[in-house]
């Protein structure tokens, strides 16, 4: 059932939403017969002050919800990083909390922050919110007069800020490398297929191939919907055994440590005669064996980034919805040659 709002109590009784406000908080400025009528009213159908919505106009709280999908990925500790740096700096304090992937939890914590606590959010969405495509809960949250910076997974049809990676562009300039090294037969390892950042870096691969004119090859692509990392490496060794590959790209660091260890497996060299880039810099590419060439997504300037344009909206220094970019930087080191 859809929770009663201020907004819907003023539309029954064909008033201002300051009526009601000043009727629920028993202002002597409102008729008795008019506050009374309100009241009951309210009371009848379970309304529930929405103290953000209420107060908004004379409180901050000068704390900041942060709203991430797992913490099993490194990129999202740096994105952090970058967060709570920026808002130290400008007063603000942080409350970090994990969606583990799982709309039903988004959707939870959005409601239980949006009664005051916070003054707004940065969102990197679930993967079931992003399946499902429903954003309601978000929407209603900028409806209420919380605003919203969405980072890396973003929802395409929400109008808030965006702090996006250049996840094409990147893959792109992958494969353009990996050519001028003299690769020929390049693969595209995903993990992400259900994501719009996947799908981004899949048609960046192939428009990548179409630049340096090599054919796409659908058997060269492959993507793994297990969430079990541990189990990457056995869907890889077939993957290799059947295919003539010289290099791979990976849309994340766990899949592209599987595809070394199963490229050695299968008795290739890494970078001799396999080379594996992943997108993402983080802890595993630099102590993988050996060191991994990464697609580096700057995390920290990305958390730096979202956390200035939510606060520069809170204290109205910027009104306007933007999409900021952040460039992909390719970090060679030992894994391709």
């Amino acid at each position: 059932m859809k929770k009663l709002t201020i907004k819907d109590i003023a539309k029954e009784f064909k008033v201002s939403i300051s009526t009601v406000s000043k009727a629920l908080n028993d202002s002597y400025e409102i008729s008795e017969a008019t506050k009374s009528k309100i009241q009951k009213y309210a009371k009848e159908h379970n309304y529930k002050p929405n103290f953000n919505a209420l107060s908004l106009k004379n409180r901050s709280t000068k704390t900041i919800g942060i709203i991430i999908p797992t913490m099993l990925k490194y990129f999202f500790a740096q994105v952090f990083k970058g967060i709570e740096k920026t808002a130290l700096e400008r007063g603000y304090k942080v409350i970090t909390c994990i969606s583990n992937e799982s709309y039903t939890k988004e959707v939870e914590i959005i409601e239980m922050l949006s009664n005051g606590s916070i003054d707004g959010f940065i969102v990197s969405l679930a993967k079931e919110t992003e399946i499902k495509g429903d954003y309601k809960h978000l929407q209603d949250a900028i409806d209420n007069g919380t605003p919203i910076v969405m980072f890396d997974r973003v929802a395409q049809t929400l109008n808030c800020d965006k702090i996006i990676t250049d996840d094409f562009d990147g893959a792109e300039k992958t494969v353009e490398f990996l050519y001028k090294n003299g690769h020929k037969s390049i693969a595209f390892v995903s993990t992400m297929s259900d994501f719009h950042i996947g799908k981004q870096r899949f048609l960046g691969y192939k428009k990548g191939l179409e630049n340096v004119g090599l054919p796409f090859n659908d058997n060269l692509v492959i993507n793994i919907f297990d969430r079990d990392y541990k189990k990457y490496e056995s869907i890889l060794i077939p993957f290799l055994e059947k295919n003539n590959i010289d290099s791979i790209i990976t849309t994340g660091e766990s899949a592209a440590v599987a595809s070394m260890k199963a490229g050695i497996k299968t008795g290739h060299k890494v970078p001799a005669d396999l080379s594996v880039i992943a997108f993402s810099n983080g802890i595993l590419a630099r102590h993988s064996s050996p060191k991994m060439t990464t697609l580096s997504q700057h995390g920290e300037q990305m958390g730096e980034s979202a956390a200035k344009v939510l606060i520069d909206k809170l204290e109205k220094k910027n009104t306007d919805s933007l999409i900021k970019v952040i460039t992909t930087d390719l970090v060679i080191r030992d894994s391709t040659k």
